[in-house]
């Protein structure tokens, strides 16, 4: 798994700040560049306004360009933005007003308001990147947010976002914000489980939570946004899936597209994986009788997260690779796979014991 922290020599700052690694000097240079001096081995000493900035990484990894979140006294740094890489996200707040089932990164109370620390990040990024924004839940500071991406839209009209948020706490004043944002440059990953607001509320452990998320769907179709519409599979939703794909071609024909999702075995989704965790290779059906209604009705959707073999060939072609590259994995058989290329592999905390009874090479 590819680490998101790399080591450093912590230095004499008693704010985080944020540095950009070059290994040489360019011409859109910044007063958050640091600049390569010396390379031996693990060490790299960078020159950063003056100081000596140490970094510890494997000899043969590419930083040059990473974005790093520098805190005071750890000696560790977060590696907000990989250059090489199109997986950038930025957590903006482990806080959330849910305790969805499958939830990978369960809340917390505690709040770090780093805005201005990404707006910054989000601003070195590599030209036209696209940088994931995920909580806990984003928008519970969307007054943070909201001038956040206005900032970096300002410097880097280039850059674009897709932010997920459980489209909770949208109101009606929020859609002339939104329209100035741009429908072109933010994608919103909203989830919807289920058509019974019963079932919806207790997947995500709130009850009303299902017609606050039919008034947030309704602001961001007046406001013209793009939406990745959210629905992960679970036992507790399996029977519903067709009846959602129906209410979507229906009632939010606006959505840029439909992504049913695997559940990802980690937080509350490892805890509850026994209750929750629903093997499609062993049953396709809802999906695929799901899949059928949108493409009949000439919606886009797709399958996240869904190794290619666990999928019927005739389905293959909606299940892209989605599963970010510093959290992806393949299994033993997968070396001898003719589509392991195209294929997403499986999150690196799957278990094999406990997953996908019907797997092989294809």
């Amino acid at each position: 798994m590819i680490s998101l922290r790399l080591r450093v020599d912590p230095l004499p700052i008693d704010q985080p700040i944020v540095i950009r690694l070059r290994e040489s000097y360019t011409a859109d240079q910044t007063q958050h560049d640091a600049i390569l001096v010396d390379h031996d081995g693990e060490r790299r000493e960078y020159d950063f306004q003056g100081f000596s900035f140490v970094v510890r990484a494997s000899p043969d990894e590419d930083l040059d360009g990473d974005v790093l979140l520098v805190v005071p006294g750890q000696a560790s740094a977060h590696r907000l933005i990989r250059a090489t890489s199109t997986h950038n996200t930025l957590l903006v707040t482990e806080q959330c007003d849910q305790l969805c089932v499958m939830c990978s990164q369960p809340p917390k109370k505690y709040h770090a308001d780093l805005f201005e620390q990404f707006a910054v990040a989000a601003s070195l990024a590599p030209e036209d990147a696209m940088i994931g924004i995920s909580g806990g839940e984003p928008l519970l500071h969307k007054d943070r947010l909201f001038p956040m991406l206005e900032a970096v839209a300002a410097e880097r009209p280039d850059i674009g976002f897709h932010i997920l948020t459980n489209g909770q706490h949208f109101e009606p004043s929020d859609a002339v914000r939104l329209v100035g944002l741009g429908s072109d440059r933010i994608l919103w990953g909203v989830p919807l489980y289920s058509t019974n607001s019963r079932t919806h509320d207790l997947i995500v452990g709130k009850v009303g939570a299902f017609n606050r998320l039919e008034r947030g769907l309704t602001t961001l179709m007046r406001a013209g946004a793009s939406v990745e519409l959210r629905t992960v599979v679970l036992q507790q939703n399996w029977r519903d899936l067709h009846t959602l794909a129906d209410y979507i071609t229906t009632r939010l024909g606006f959505i840029s597209v439909w992504a049913i999702m695997q559940l990802e075995r980690i937080g509350y989704g490892r805890m509850n994986w026994s209750s929750s965790f629903k093997d499609t290779s062993m049953e396709f059906e809802q999906i695929a009788r799901s899949v059928d209604i949108m493409a009949a009705r000439g919606m886009p959707v797709s399958l996240y997260n869904f190794p290619l073999c666990s999928v019927p060939a005739t389905y293959r072609g909606y299940a892209p690779s989605t599963i970010s590259d510093w959290k992806r994995k393949y299994l033993d058989f997968c070396a001898d796979c003719s589509l392991h290329a195209a294929c997403g592999g499986f999150f690196e905390w799957y278990s094999h014991d406990e997953g996908f009874a019907a797997l092989g090479a294809l």
